[in-house]
């Protein structure tokens, strides 16, 4: 293709690049660029597009370096040579002159730091069949996020897309999906929502009454969720009983100790400060223990009469794992379903018999929405106890997406109480 066959329409500057998206032809769109570090806005552009299996692709070399080539291409185009130079052609099927509609997404580029968090501008999604393209209006950060972002969990894209639940409004459907454009919805466990759009698989969304608003729908799916999961399904709380909930203070934990308290069972939390301390008592925890001045399995035998809990709720892990299976009763259950403070590392299954025969589970999130009727079951009861205030939310802080950076560092400092969220 000759240069004479582009006709520029527009010029649109990126970060490290000199030209961006430059021409356009009759069911084509052009790419050209000039640099040394060719990042994420323009190749971001083109990995999308090379995902969605576009047949038709041309580059045309030049001169240059770019060693972001090969991850951002997803590895379809190998080695096009030390060129920076270049025309990526793309076959657009759905018809001519047809443009790639923008949006801001946060991405961790590489993986590390909270300093490796940067918002691009990315090609607006398209929902492919069974999905939604959902107008992201907020967005929960969690600590799966931290994991994704630092290479602990690993992601197969580069750069890697965050946030795994949001709430917001439909605005187109893909082919098969029962869904409506400007219905209120929110999900979880479909990373991309630290962005202003994000495609969904219909199966995944709850509708988000009207009487709870898009930050609440947003603050719960994830946490609210986990919690619901844990007190009715991974050890089901009755009338009577007692748990141990490390962080209560936390997203998850005040969550837990208010669906424990609605469950009946007696509660009893650790956190770090008495301010702390406070806020869960005020949300319904019998009992408080600060583990920064006080040991918390002598202070669980004594609230217990030495007898100790039913189930531990642990989201802390590291630090908290061992000395919390000497807090449980004999057969009772330890709850581990986070590492906050780092992995727990191998565990001799002998340890569980010689404290007592006692339970040990990791659960987590997936096994226990993959039926769509249980999603709905536990959207259900959630928004329910929203709706009847017997389920209160605590939502520490709402940042703007550029900020996500600083949000990630507010939740790792563990300072923060209740939920962070993010504004697209």
């Amino acid at each position: 293709m000759s240069d004479d066959a582009v006709r520029p329409v527009q010029n649109r500057p990126q970060p490290g690049l000199k030209t961006g998206f430059t021409g356009q032809r009759p069911n084509h769109l052009v790419f050209v660029g000039q640099t040394l570090r060719l990042r994420a806005p323009l190749w971001g552009a083109v990995a999308i597009l090379l995902k969605s299996q576009e047949p038709d692709v041309a580059v045309r070399r030049g001169s240059g370096d770019p060693p972001h080539l090969a991850v951002s291409l997803m590895g379809k185009l190998n080695d096009i040579g030390p060129e920076a130079r270049f025309t990526f052609l793309a076959r657009i099927v759905s018809g001519p002159h047809r443009r790639i509609g923008l949006m801001k997404a946060v991405v961790a580029d590489p993986t590390g730091g909270p300093e490796n968090l940067q918002v691009m501008e990315l090609p607006k999604p398209e929902p492919g069949e069974g999905e939604v393209l959902v107008k992201v209006e907020a967005a929960g950060v969690n600590f799966i996020d931290v994991y994704f972002r630092n290479g602990l969990y690993k992601a197969p894209e580069r750069p890697v897309r965050l946030g795994n639940e949001g709430a917001g409004s439909i605005e187109t459907a893909g082919k098969g999906a029962k869904s409506k454009p400007g219905q209120r919805v929110a999900y979880s466990m479909v990373r991309g929502s630290y962005a202003e759009y994000a495609v969904v698989p219909e199966k995944f969304l709850v509708n988000l009454p009207q009487n709870v608003s898009f930050e609440d729908g947003a603050a719960v799916m994830l946490q609210g969720m986990t919690a619901h999961y844990l007190t009715r399904s991974t050890f089901a709380l009755k009338p009577g009983q007692t748990c141990l909930v490390h962080a209560a203070a936390g997203g998850a934990g005040l969550l837990t100790v208010q669906m424990a308290k609605i469950a009946g069972a007696s509660v009893i939390g650790t956190c770090s400060t008495e301010e702390k301390a406070r806020r869960a008592r005020a949300h319904g925890a019998d009992h408080m223990i600060l583990y920064t001045q006080q040991d918390f399995v002598e202070e669980v035998r004594r609230i217990t009469g030495g007898k100790g809990v039913q189930v531990v709720y642990d989201s802390v892990g590291k630090t908290t794992f061992h000395k919390s299976l000497d807090c449980l009763e004999s057969r009772g259950m330890m709850v581990s379903f986070g590492q906050s403070s780092g992995a727990v590392g191998e565990i001799d299954p002998l340890i569980l018999s010689q404290k007592g025969s006692l339970f040990l589970t990791r659960p987590s999130l997936a096994n226990y929405i993959s039926d769509p009727e249980e999603l709905k079951w536990r959207a259900s009861d959630i928004f329910k106890w929203i709706g009847d205030g017997r389920l209160r939310l605590e939502i520490y802080k709402v940042y703007k997406l550029a900020n996500a950076a600083e949000a990630h560092r507010d939740l790792e400092s563990r300072k923060t109480t209740g939920k962070l969220l993010l504004k697209p």
